[in-house]
């Protein structure tokens, strides 16, 4: 089952399309993180500014040099020890769709510990993005019957896993990281 949607997860981002995916955290958006029309079609369904960033995830933090032009040593501690889902803002974007980057260069990456999520992107071999599966100004949904069905119709794929769930998820934690190691939290 696991493997089977995977792969059909898969064939969409490799064709620039869209999946509805569930993570770590709440219901995603997702789609390839160095497409840029795919990027763009997430935020016209989300209805969202292109202004406002979004983020992305990554299998390992091994990855985190390929996507940041300068990596804070104490961003692998802060990823390592981290008990709740960790969404972490770095300076210095690099190698990812343009309209991705915030203003201000910086891109928001988080290491989900989610087997769905880990081997897809394992097997992408390239970062995803993460967005909560929800038209911008409307409450994150906390499970998937909790999903706007514009957005499940919007999609190209809707990952056949933890719909029946009814466990309520909470966002990631925030923190925004500069070069020098001084960290601010964005959203606890």
């Amino acid at each position: 089952m696991l493997k089977e949607e995977i792969n059909k997860a898969l064939e969409v981002l490799k064709t620039g399309g869209i999946i509805l995916y569930p993570t770590d955290t709440v219901w995603g958006l997702g789609c390839d993180a160095t497409n840029v029309e795919a990027v763009a079609k997430v935020y016209a369904l989300k209805n969202r500014a292109d202004s406002k960033s979004l983020i992305i995830l990554l299998d390992t933090d091994n990855k985190l040099q390929s996507y940041i032009s300068e990596v804070p040593d104490i961003a692998y501690d802060l990823i390592e020890y981290s008990e709740n889902p960790l969404t972490i803002i770095y300076s210095g974007a690099k190698n990812l769709a343009s309209n991705l980057i915030n203003e201000d260069g910086s891109i928001g990456i988080r290491i989900p510990k989610h087997d769905f999520c880990q081997q897809l992107i394992q097997r992408f071999r390239k970062p995803i993005v993460s967005t909560s599966a929800n038209i911008s100004g409307e409450n994150t949904p906390a499970n998937f019957s909790e999903i706007n069905q514009k957005i499940i119709d919007g999609v190209d794929y809707v990952v056949d896993l933890e719909q029946e769930s009814i466990e309520k998820k909470q966002p990631s934690t925030i923190m925004k990281l500069e070069p020098d190691g001084k960290f601010a939290f964005i959203r606890k």
